[in-house]
């Protein structure tokens, strides 16, 4: 049990999930998560160890992004972001029907799920999905892809400070987290746009 107090103390070691769902989510019993400092010595001998990060952005000096030359904001639908999703991941992924619900949950934003095509294609080049949840002011960032034929022109920063822009004066706070051993290092493009914070957790499934 997260409390509220506990969590806006310190977002990041107080909780590998968001808020809203620190609570509600039950964890498997062939699943452990616990925080870096929290593993014992020889811990992993008998777990998969997957290490994540999580990091804070307080929402100070934000600004307006300008979107790359050549790509414009486009609206698609759940079926459209799931596909771009998979397109993007060799090992992960999201149905449609699973992002379908992500609209029935009460910190989604219409205008937080944003997606950017090629101007001269029409083609989807990234996508990248944020929450907000009034109970805490925390903004959660999710989904934060760039198809890979598209990548180092600045789409992924722009989908980042983009969502950021959006949450200023309604989120005191934005979260996110990810693999910490993604080839992509998704971390460094985090930083980038202001994000802070050193906690790492584990997720530990049982071999």
């Amino acid at each position: 049990m997260v409390t509220r107090s506990a969590y806006l103390k310190d977002p990041c070691k107080a909780s590998s999930l968001p808020f809203w769902k620190a609570n509600t989510v039950e964890i498997p019993d062939h699943m452990m998560i616990l925080r870096e400092d929290q593993l014992s010595a020889g811990s992993s001998d008998a777990w998969e160890d997957e290490p994540y990060f999580k990091l804070l952005h307080d929402l100070r000096d934000v600004k307006p992004p300008k979107l790359p030359d050549g790509f414009a904001q486009s609206r698609v639908g759940a079926v459209e972001f799931a596909a771009h999703i998979a397109s993007c991941y060799s090992r992960e992924g999201i149905t449609a029907e699973e992002l379908s619900c992500y609209q029935q949950r009460p910190v989604y934003r219409e205008d937080l799920w944003i997606a950017v095509s090629e101007a001269s294609t029409g083609r989807l080049s990234a996508t990248g999905i944020g929450e907000l949840d009034p109970q805490v002011g925390e903004g959660i960032l999710d989904w934060i892809q760039v198809s890979p034929e598209y990548r180092g022109r600045g789409l992924g920063e722009y989908l980042v400070r983009e969502l950021l822009w959006r949450m200023r004066g309604q989120a005191g706070f934005v979260t996110v987290s990810g693999r910490l051993r993604n080839e992509t290092n998704p971390a460094s493009l985090y930083r980038r746009c202001g994000f802070r914070g050193e906690t790492v957790w584990h997720v530990l499934t049982k071999k």
